[in-house]
Formats: C-alpha cells, structure tokens, sequence
C-alpha cells in the first residue's frame, strides 16, 4: 500500500563524533494531551523520524544502535500507541516503529543526563482529532452564578517520567500521593458548597508552572500540591505544610526541598532557564501580597488540622521558594503528608486508612478556612452561621477559640462547658466579644 510521509527527516548533530548507541530502557506515558514515549540511550546518537499512515505508525531510525531490551508496551499507559516493534534497516540502524490508532503530530528532543536518567530521546505525540484535551477546564467555575461552589484545585506531585522521591522499600511519591489527592477529592466533594478539581488524575507528568495554570484556567479559589517528603536521615517523620516565600527559603532544611522539588522540571524535559524569569519575578512580588496572606491563613488552619489526629515536622507553617506555588492570584499551599523517606511512614503512606485520614484533615483545615473567610458570591458566603461552629473530630476549645479570635473563658460561659473535653457533633454558640 501506498505511503506516504507526514514529518520531514529530521537529523540532529552534535559538535563530537557520536558512537552507536544501546537503547537500554523504553516506556510510554499518557496525559490528557498527548503521548510520550521515551528511550534511555547508554549515549547521545543520531536519529531520524518520520510518520506514515495506511496504517498509522511513527519510525525513528538510530544510526547504527543496538537493542537488548523487549519493548513492552503497557496498555493502561499507552495512549495513541497500539504496538510497537524493532529492527535493522540496510544501513545497519536501529529501526523503532509505533503502530498509532490515529494520525498524531509529532515532537521530539534529545535530554541529556539528568538524576536518576541518563541520555534519552523523547517522542511526543499529539493527537490530530483533538479530542485530548485538559479536562480541568469543563470544571471551570462560572463566578457570576449565585451561590457557586467554592473549587479547590488538588496537584498530586510528580508523575510519568519523575517518579519523586522514592522508598526504602521501592514506594514511589508518584503514586501515593496520587491515591492521598483521589482521596482528598472525594472527602472536599462530599461538603456542602465544595468541588475539588484533580490537575493530573493518571500517571503522567505536567510542568510546574502548567500545574498553577490549570487551577487558575478552573477558576479555583486555592490549589493544594500534595507530596511525601524525604530526607537523607531515615528517623525524621511528620507532616509540614508550606507557602510560598518572596524572599527565598526560611531554612536550610525548606532550601533543599525546594531546589528538589524544582528539579523535577528537568526531569521531565522542561527547562526552567526562561528569558522573562526576571520579570516575572517582579510582577509576581508586585501581585502575590494578599495571595500570600491567604495562603498563610489557609495553610495555618490546615496544619492544625493535621496536628490532631497525627504528628507533624514542624510546629509551623514553612516557607520556600516552590515554583509550583507561584501563581499571582490562587491561594497555594504544599503538603508534605509524611516522610516517605522513614520505613515507618513509607509503609503509612501505602494505607487507605491513611490515606482517607490524611484527607480529612487536609479538609477539615479547607473548610475551617472557607467558612471563616468565605469568597463572596459563595454557597458557603450565604449559608455559613459564624456565631456557631460544629465541633468535628480533632477539634479543641483552644482551637476554636484561636480561630474565632475569642477567649477560651469566653467560648466555655457561652456553651456552659466545665473543662475542656467537647464531643464531636456538639454545635457550640460563639460569642460576639
């Protein structure tokens, strides 16, 4: 049958004679947007690449490369990509071909060694029927209807080609914190005047800065990165919670989170050296005042929340310089939910019953914040009763007391309560003064 080719040869040279290289590793990720397939290589080569249709398939050429691999293909992740099969052309290159289920554009790029990876080829396919796309933007709140739900955008870190941090026993960040952030949906989806909205919902990985994107395209009114932290001693523990410094990293403990979690980035083929860096910088510290105090208020409620039921690093809210918090108009906060790091809480990590935990206390923090300071035009800014308050599980009369901004003496007359124990359920009347 005839064929017919789609994508002009593409050769890429470097300044140094390139030996033959050994494909040494494959896999394919889907996103909602396109395909990626990616080869290790055991050094940088030359290829070519081009498409065909009747059938649909995409062939990279190798310059005389070796396999010594099978190329497996997992249909869970496989996206536009039906098969894929290899052998040696007459100039003695490595032939790869991906058998397609559709006609896709193509992107490629060479990545040179960076963390865990070494020299990879990278092959994007994009689909032409156009029907992959960001499925956050259908959840895309309209502001002038009355009484809308507050939406809360939930960023699971990491993902596709950047595992994160990775276990003692071989658990990888990736995955737990997408299952702790499918968890965290449906816990903020289940109250009243609430949605919540996933940036990824797969394993696939998204940019930093795509991930803030996607909460300000949904109209969210706080976007919340979930991770698992690790650190180079194995006995530290605990939950932290974190916003955005304008000035840099609080500690050298946040500095080196921060410089890793950026890394990611790179990891995933996206170089951060951008030319308006600079000034973005500025207009971000001109724009980011009242989303910082917001995220500060909504982080603080968040970690108490959490200090209730579980143990946290830290006593306060930390700062750093998390790229994925930059938005100038979205509330952001990241929690780290334990040190997946320490084989005590790698394990934890694993748990539903964790998990659904970790969730609840991350919503108990969303909701406190919301109904004390609710966003106008909201379910929850005509419903709210800020005289009383619903004991829920974790709550102390300190607690509440702090955040109505009364006295626990004033909060204990109002309520007739002797000491200090409170049952879940119990609505309590909170002063005026």
């Amino acid at each position: 049958m005839r064929q017919r080719i789609f994508i002009a040869v593409l050769f890429l040279l470097s300044s140094l004679p390139l030996l033959a290289a050994e494909v040494s590793g494959f896999r394919v990720w889907a996103d909602p947007v396109k395909t990626r397939a990616v080869l290790d290589l055991d050094k940088e080569t030359v290829y070519k690449l081009f498409s065909l249709q009747d059938p649909h398939r995409v062939v990279v050429d190798l310059k005389g490369s070796s396999i010594d691999i099978p190329l497996k293909l997992d249909a869970e992740h496989a996206g536009l990509i039906t098969s894929v099969r290899h052998g040696q052309t007459d100039d003695k290159s490595l032939r790869i071909v991906f058998d397609l289920s559709e006609s896709a554009d193509l992107k490629s790029f060479l990545l040179e060694p960076t963390a865990q990876y070494g020299h990879r080829l990278v092959i994007d396919l994009y689909s032409k029927s156009n029907q992959q796309a960001s499925s956050i933007v259908k959840h895309a709140t309209d502001i002038s209807k009355p009484d809308r739900e507050v939406v809360i955008a939930i960023d699971a870190g990491h993902g596709g080609e950047d595992p994160g941090a990775i276990g003692p026993n071989k658990t990888r960040e990736k995955v737990v914190v997408l299952q702790i952030a499918r968890e965290l949906k449906k816990a903020i989806d289940a109250e009243p005047g609430m949605q919540a909205v996933l940036t990824r919902d797969g394993d696939y990985y998204i940019p930093l800065r795509e991930r803030y994107e996607k909460a300000r395209k949904a109209r969210a009114d706080l976007f919340v990165s979930i991770h698992a932290d690790a650190f180079t001693k194995r006995s530290v523990q605990g939950s932290s919670v974190f916003v955005l410094s304008a000035k840099g990293a609080s500690s050298e403990f946040a500095r080196l989170l921060a410089d890793s979690e950026n890394a990611s980035d790179l990891v995933g083929g996206v170089t951060l050296n951008d030319k308006d860096d600079m000034l973005a910088s500025v207009l971000l510290d001109l724009s980011q005042s009242a989303t910082r105090e917001a995220s500060n208020k909504v982080a603080t409620d968040i970690l108490h929340a959490m200090k209730q039921s579980g143990a946290v690093h830290k006593n306060h809210v930390g700062s750093a310089n998390f790229m994925v918090l930059k938005s100038p108009d979205v509330p952001s906060v990241l929690i780290e939910t334990a040190f997946i790091s320490n084989p005590s809480e790698e394990r934890r990590l694993t748990e539903k019953e964790f998990q659904q935990r970790m969730a609840r206390n991350i919503t108990r923090g969303v909701r406190d914040y919301f109904y004390a300071s609710p966003p106008p035009g909201t379910w929850i800014a005509s419903n709210r009763d800020s005289s009383k308050h619903i004991v829920a599980r974790g709550d102390t009369l300190g607690g509440i007391a702090q955040r109505y901004s009364v006295s626990v003496s004033s909060l204990r007359s109002a309520n007739n309560i002797r000491g200090d124990v409170i049952q879940v359920g119990r609505e309590l009347v909170i002063p005026t003064s």
